[in-house]
């Protein structure tokens, strides 16, 4: 049999994490078996197994993907010259315009996690890059003197990442979510944490629900 191309196999192992993400969303992790997975994917089970011989190394690829697509999204905010709407912009991708499965599949993992000492592991680790990244990005906007927040800077970033995983909660689990109103209120909370000063600190407007 001829060897894939290079892009060929990533195209394959995203298909796969693609309907993974469908049934973990759908029936949940346990309910959720490999043959599931092939049946979505629309593979066999000697392709599926190429890629990932169990669950748990589903879940790990899943969050190997969501830690690279925060990297690349926390680069455009490090970069911006507004943070905060940078920030706003960053909202609407994760808690207006990705599609509910995500969400809710993330929720499953994060529901695993306490029970699948592997699956926390996993889980735990993005959990710790996110805030550490975010943490990093507040110590350095305090040192440049742009922002004065009135807490220390890791209770900043605990408050700022417990703000997010409540946004995430309400967009998973509410049919009610509105994002029209939800992420500029949440971008106000996060600018009165920070208390930017300076040029930044100047609240925008803040557009009213349609």
């Amino acid at each position: 049999m001829p060897r894939l191309k290079p892009d060929t196999q990533r195209q394959r192992r995203e298909h796969i994490l693609d309907a993974a993400e469908q049934c973990f969303a759908r029936a949940g992790f346990h309910a959720t078996t490999m043959q599931d997975i092939c049946r979505e994917a629309l593979v066999s089970p000697g392709a599926l197994y190429i890629y990932f011989t169990s669950k748990e190394a589903l879940i790990a690829g899943l969050c190997e993907r969501d830690r690279a697509e925060f990297q690349s999204r926390f680069a455009d905010l490090t970069m911006a010259p507004d943070f905060f709407q940078a920030l706003r912009g960053i909202g609407e991708q994760y808690f207006a315009e990705e599609p509910p499965h995500k969400r809710l599949m993330c929720v499953e993992i994060g529901l695993e996690s306490t029970r699948n000492s592997q699956v926390g592991e996993m889980f735990r680790s993005v959990d710790d890059f996110v805030f550490q990244s975010f943490k990093d990005l507040f110590q350095r906007m305090k040192d440049a003197g742009r922002i004065a927040p009135v807490v220390d800077i890791a209770t900043v970033a605990n408050a700022f990442i417990i703000i997010g995983d409540g946004m995430f909660w309400r967009r998973a689990i509410d049919p009610k979510y509105d994002p029209a109103v939800m992420i500029p209120a949440m971008v106000e909370l996060v600018r009165l944490l920070l208390n930017p000063v300076g040029a930044g600190a100047a609240a925008p407007v803040v557009e009213a629900a349609r």
